[in-house]
C-alpha cells in the first residue's frame, strides 16, 4: 500500500478545495424544504460550483456516475443519484455528499439535513453519527494507527445500540480522489497503519438505525441502502494530518473543532 505524502503546497491548494466544497453544503441548505426534488438540489449545486466557484464536480462522470452530488434519503446509506422524481417530503432526513476540484486537487465532505419536522428517533441517529465523526477527528494526529480511528467510531455508535456500515470507508484524497488508505469505521485500537504527518484523508462514518447490512441497487449500480430499510446517517470531512494533530480542510462556517 502506498499512501501518498502530501506537501504543504499540495495542503494549500486542498485547503481551497475543501472551503469550497464546504461553501456548497453551507448554500444549499435553505433550498432544502418539503417539495423540492433531489434532482433540482443537484442542479442548484452544479450551477454553484461550475459558475461561482469556477470549479469542477467531482461525482459527475466518475466511474458513470450521472450526477454532481449524491443524496441519500432515509434508508439510503450513500450514492444516492438525485432524481426529479425524488421529492422530498417533512420527516425525511437527507444526506448531501459533495466533492469539489480546484486546481487538480478534490476536497471531500458531506452532511445530514432534516427536511421539516424529523422523528427525535432520526436526529438521534444523525446527532450520535455526527458525534462519531467528531470523536474520530478528535484523536487524529502522527503516532495513531488507523485502526484507533475506527474503534473510536465503532465504540460510540455500539454503545448507542448503532450498527456501523463496513463495505464503505473513508479514503486517501489529494490529486486522486479515492486513494490509499482505506479508513475503515470499525477496527481494533493500535492496529493497521500508522498516521504520518501529509496524509490527507476523509472520515465518514455511515451509521445505521437497524443491521449493519446493505443492499446495492440492481438498477442503477449506485444507490446504497439498508438492508431492513430502517434509518441511515452519514457525515464526512477531509482532513490533512499536521506535527501534532489535523486540520479539517472542510470546516463548515456552522462549526468549530
Amino acid at each position: 500500500m502506498t499512501i501518498q505524502l502530501k506537501t504543504a503546497d499540495d495542503i494549500a491548494r486542498m485547503r481551497v478545495a475543501g472551503r469550497l466544497a464546504a461553501e456548497v453544503l453551507d448554500m444549499i441548505g435553505p433550498y432544502i424544504q418539503p417539495g423540492v426534488s433531489t434532482g433540482e438540489l443537484d442542479r442548484i449545486c452544479h450551477a454553484y460550483i461550475v459558475e461561482q466557484q469556477h470549479a469542477i464536480p467531482a461525482p459527475l462522470d466518475y466511474n458513470g456516475f450521472p450526477k454532481s452530488i449524491c443524496t441519500s434519503v432515509n434508508h439510503v446509506i450513500c450514492h444516492g443519484i438525485p432524481s426529479d422524481s425524488k421529492i422530498l417530503k417533512h420527516g425525511d432526513m437527507l444526506n448531501i455528499d459533495v466533492t469539489v476540484i480546484k486546481d487538480g486537487f478534490h476536497g471531500d465532505t458531506s452532511k445530514m439535513f432534516c427536511v421539516g419536522d424529523v422523528p427525535e428517533h432520526a436526529t438521534r441517529l444523525i446527532r450520535v453519527t455526527q458525534e462519531c465523526l467528531y470523536r474520530a477527528i478528535d484523536i487524529v494526529k502522527p503516532g495513531i494507527t488507523l485502526g484507533d480511528i475506527g474503534h473510536a467510531i465503532q465504540q460510540h455508535g455500539e454503545a448507542h445500540n448503532y450498527s456501523i456500515v463496513r463495505e464503505y470507508c473513508g479514503h486517501g484524497i489529494g490529486r486522486v480522489f479515492h486513494e490509499e488508505p482505506q479508513v475503515l469505521h470499525y477496527g481494533k485500537p493500535h492496529n493497521g497503519p500508522k498516521i504520518v504527518e501529509g496524509m490527507t484523508f476523509t472520515i465518514e462514518p455511515m451509521l445505521n438505525a437497524g443491521s449493519r447490512y446493505t443492499k446495492l441497487s440492481r438498477k442503477d449500480g449506485w444507490t446504497v441502502s439498508t438492508k431492513d430499510r430502517r434509518l441511515s446517517a452519514q457525515w464526512e470531512h477531509t482532513l490533512a494530518v499536521t506535527a501534532d494533530g489535523c486540520e479539517v480542510l472542510t470546516l463548515r462556517a456552522e462549526e468549530s473543532l
